[in-house]
């Protein structure tokens, strides 16, 4: 039986010099090959059809992390600490979300991946927590990439409390923007101490998890936990689950 095919969302940029380049950070690679998967790296530029052809060919779904998602997406106005939006990376962002869905094809999503997929399915945004939520933690902490250092409550009867087997974990923190009005067909997973939502989870049979932190940088760590995300991942996605009993949702 050959390895689980899958599609690893990318972003793209164009240096000062030169063409433009299609690219994700190394880390999600190799967690993913840690687990016995196969990633194939896709560029920020599909449109709804070609995302479900891919998507009807993989076994499994990683939404990566990046640039801020646009908040014209969640129809908010742009805060002044808003990154510069990709659209293009949106839109094949939605559109393979949207199709993994539909197909029933396991999904792992990570910080950026976590707003995106809330958005897709309808949900909102704090568009900075230093401005908006200045009472709470620090969670932008990039001098501390491969380091956990804040807690995460997991409620219990979650998938995610089932993966890794603790209600209580630390985590890395690299995200200035968080979940705000949590969509529909998703549900919290686990809170940070300052309320910030670090996980959410579908409602419904497909196999969807999004955490805030990023497991793949920690996958050396001596706490199990985020290996057994990538492990958990890699079971459903050898199983290939079958498409949803849910109708689709579109945006």
């Amino acid at each position: 039986m050959s390895s689980p095919l899958i599609a690893l969302t990318a972003s793209s940029r164009t240096p000062a010099r030169g063409e433009a380049k299609v690219g994700v950070n190394d880390a999600y690679v190799r967690a993913l090959q840690s687990v016995g998967l196969i990633p194939l790296i896709i560029p920020p530029s599909l449109g709804p059809d070609d995302a479900r052809a891919l998507v009807a060919r993989v076994d499994g779904v990683l939404l990566s992390g990046g640039e801020d998602v646009d908040p014209a997406r969640y129809a908010a106005a742009r805060h002044p600490l808003t990154q510069a939006a990709h659209p293009g990376r949106d839109a094949t962002e939605i559109a393979v979300a949207l199709a993994a869905r539909e197909a029933g094809r396991p999904t792992l999503a990570i910080c950026r991946g976590l707003q995106l997929l809330n958005v897709a399915f309808g949900g909102t945004l704090v568009q900075d927590l230093g401005t908006e939520r200045p009472e709470g933690l620090v969670h932008p902490r990039d001098d501390a990439r491969d380091e956990r250092v804040h807690a995460v409550s997991i409620a219990a009867g979650t998938r995610l409390a089932t993966i890794v087997g603790a209600r209580e974990i630390t985590v890395n923190s690299l995200h200035h923007q968080a979940i705000d009005r949590v969509a529909p067909s998703l549900r919290v997973a686990a809170h940070a101490p300052d309320g910030i939502v670090e996980a959410v989870e579908s409602t419904d049979d497909w196999w969807a998890v999004a955490v805030q932190w990023h497991p793949e940088e920690l996958m050396h760590d001596p706490e199990p936990w985020d290996r057994a995300i990538f492990a958990a991942f890699a079971g459903v996605c050898g199983g290939r689950q079958s498409p949803p009993r849910t109708p689709p949702l579109r945006a």
